[in-house]
């Protein structure tokens, strides 16, 4: 990154990707200050009694709040875009939460960007806003059309979108679950044994948003190759690393629950980047005066298909062990 002395904005800056960010950057010369913004004092005084470190600032705002936001702002060069409701079922209960929060929270942080003339914002998303179909998805889907929309129209803020899938051993993941129901001696509840999940350590969320950071132009959404497997073979593999003999618990998909995840559909395939390890899917570039778009189309491509958790590279339980010894929860 050729960044020196900046000042970084997190948005949702207490969670498990804000922390990532924190440990990869505080050592270094690249940013002067990183701003933790969050809604949430407990969790702040808690990093701030973990780090002790004056290079980070804490922020008490709610994303929602569009004047909280602009406030932070004030002299930031850079903003990562975390904040945002995450968890499936409560967003199924509280849908409008999820749109005050996702959609709404993330035009203000953009807006708010604009005003300050912020460098670049990058907006994280996740695989559940393709072909979504629990509110949570919905609401992340329609995040990143915001941001499109908001990126056509400026011309001093550079915005782009990450799209990542299941991080694993992130808080609220199926991870620190099974870990402790096999600490308790309860038996690991699974869903559905068959339902596939991409594979995704923080270190590579952090990466991909960085990618995003050095690559993006308006309006960009980039995504990352990632490995998957199944619920199954991810809590046998744990237990064959805890040497656990708990049993397993089938207890049936959840209310907004997919078979597999998906990080790209078909349509965005057709007109992605393949940039390596990342694809990069640009934006589309018409304006208001679309009507001459009708008249064109996109030549079909039967052999094109979606990117998701079934169709791309699978690992077997010893394949998912190896990556699970790589994080901190099993070293």
């Amino acid at each position: 990154m050729e960044i020196h002395n900046k000042v970084l904005l997190i948005t949702g800056g207490t969670g498990s990707f804000g922390t990532a960010v924190l440990n990869r950057f505080l050592e270094t010369n690249h940013f002067r200050e990183i701003r933790i913004f969050s809604r949430d004092e407990k969790k702040q005084d808690d990093m701030r009694n973990h780090y002790r470190n004056d290079k980070i600032k804490y922020f008490i705002g709610d994303v929602r709040d569009y004047n909280s936001v602009e406030y932070a702002m004030q002299g930031v060069d850079y903003i990562f875009h975390a904040a945002a409701l995450k968890q499936v079922p409560s967003c199924e209960f509280f849908p409008m939460q999820a749109v005050q929060t996702n959609v709404i929270g993330t035009q203000n942080v953009i807006r708010a960007a604009a005003v300050n003339k912020i460098k670049k914002v990058i907006c994280l998303s996740t695989d559940k806003a393709a072909y979504p179909i629990n509110a949570m998805g919905i609401s992340k889907a329609m995040m990143e059309k915001v941001a499109v929309a908001e990126a056509r129209n400026l011309t001093e803020t550079v915005v782009c979108l990450t799209r990542y899938g299941n991080v694993m051993a992130s808080r609220g993941s199926v991870i620190p679950l099974f870990l402790s129901q096999i600490e308790k001696g309860e038996p690991l509840t699974i869903t559905d044994p068959s339902m596939t999940r991409f594979l995704m350590s923080l270190e590579e969320a952090v990466e991909l948003v960085l990618f995003a950071f050095e690559h993006g132009n308006p309006g960009d959404l980039f995504v990352n190759k990632a490995p998957a497997a199944t619920i199954g073979d991810l809590a046998s593999a744990i237990k064959e690393i805890k040497g656990a003999e708990n049993e397993i618990q089938i207890i049936g998909t959840r209310h907004g629950e997919k078979l597999y995840e998906t990080l790209c559909t078909r349509e965005e395939m057709l007109k992605s980047e393949d940039m390596g390890n990342f694809y990069r899917i640009p934006a589309d570039n018409r304006d208001l005066n679309y009507a001459q778009y009708f008249s064109e189309g996109t030549e079909i491509r039967p052999e094109i298909e979606d990117y998701n958790s079934h169709n791309t590279k699978r690992e077997n339980i010893e394949g998912v062990k190896k990556l699970l010894k790589k994080l901190d929860l099993f070293k």
